[in-house]
């Protein structure tokens, strides 16, 4: 058996917990036109009672990804039964067009996507939500995704100069460092006089593991008309506004901006009104549990909570747009 069917058994156990059956070598396979005995490697199994043949792409015959679809069709024809796709790598933009294009495919370890079986998986779909009390704080979060944010990389940086920029107490500072240390994320050591916490990960590493343990920013959505006092308008774009800038995603009909409940407050007082729906023109501003600041651009909230306010949204076209988003992280 091709190591990739392996590989595709490995993980339909590992995130669906399925224990498939008869994994063997497609006996039709030969029936097949040569170009295409020379693109794949065929194998059966069955998935969910289902007979499923999976054609994996031979790493010396690169397929395109224009012809999958008529050649899966072909096969599928023969075989009376789903045909699947499957690879070890694909661009996300490559999955956009799979994904558009209705064709099953599974790339191991990454993602599946069998619309036949009413299945579509993500890795980024996979970690289970950890319990409510192992949730950062907002101020920890906020403080962990700046230090991840800054460039050039470096592993040691000083919370409360962090904090200083954000705003926080002292209490709030000492509450921060304690969760990130406790969570793992970070070590404590003094340097003269100061506090210093250090990274033992790259970054990436750092995000993936605090990943459980991060939540959405976006504590509540309010809409205003368009005509409100322009001073008060937030400026930093958040949600749909702001990955539309960092993917191939249309721009929303409801332009999203990203503000605190203590602007919120300013420019409720300085006449703002909440709209009890949206309407022609209209603007849906989120209040976000920390500053929308974090970030260097002065035009979008930062990448990482921007994937975080978006993570649980189902849109294929949106998860598409996030793995766009994915690939411009500062690491």
């Amino acid at each position: 058996m091709p190591t990739l069917a392996n590989a595709v058994v490995s993980y339909l156990q590992e995130v669906l917990g399925i224990n498939t059956s008869g994994v063997q070598p497609w006996a039709r396979s030969n029936e097949l036109p040569y170009f295409l005995r020379d693109a794949f490697d065929f194998s059966e199994l069955e998935l969910l009672g289902q007979p499923v043949v999976l054609a994996i792409g031979r790493a010396e015959a690169k397929q395109s990804l224009s012809e999958v679809r008529t050649w899966l069709d072909k096969v599928k024809s023969l075989a009376g039964q789903s045909a699947v796709y499957v690879t070890d790598a694909l661009a996300s933009y490559d999955r956009r067009r799979l994904i558009e294009q209705k064709v099953p495919f599974i790339v191991p370890g990454n993602q599946l996507y069998l619309p036949d079986l009413g299945l579509d998986l993500r890795e980024y779909f996979r970690q289970r939500a950890p319990a409510t009390d192992a949730a950062l704080s907002p101020s920890a979060q906020a403080m962990l995704i700046t230090a991840l944010l800054r460039q050039p990389w470096q592993p040691d940086w000083q919370p409360s100069k962090v904090a200083a920029a954000l705003g926080y107490t002292p209490m709030t500072l000492s509450r921060a460092v304690k969760e990130l240390t406790a969570a793992g994320l970070a070590t404590a050591h003094t340097v003269g006089r100061s506090r210093w916490l250090r990274m033992e990960l790259p970054p990436e590493q750092v995000w993936e593991r605090a990943k459980p343990a991060l939540r959405t920013p976006v504590r509540r959505t309010v809409w205003v008309a368009p005509h409100g006092p322009a001073v008060h308008r937030p400026g930093r774009l958040a949600g749909l506004s702001a990955l539309a800038r960092y993917s191939m995603l249309t721009e929303p009909k409801w332009p999203v901006y990203a503000l605190t409940p203590a602007d919120w407050k300013s420019a409720t007082d300085a006449g703002v009104r909440e709209l009890p729906e949206r309407e022609a023109g209209a603007q849906e501003w989120q209040l976000w549990s920390y500053s929308p600041a974090l970030g260097p651009d002065a035009t979008t909230v930062d990448l990482l909570s921007l994937s975080l306010s978006l993570q649980g949204n189902a849109d294929d076209r949106i998860q598409l747009a996030l793995d766009e988003l994915r690939e411009q992280f500062p690491w």
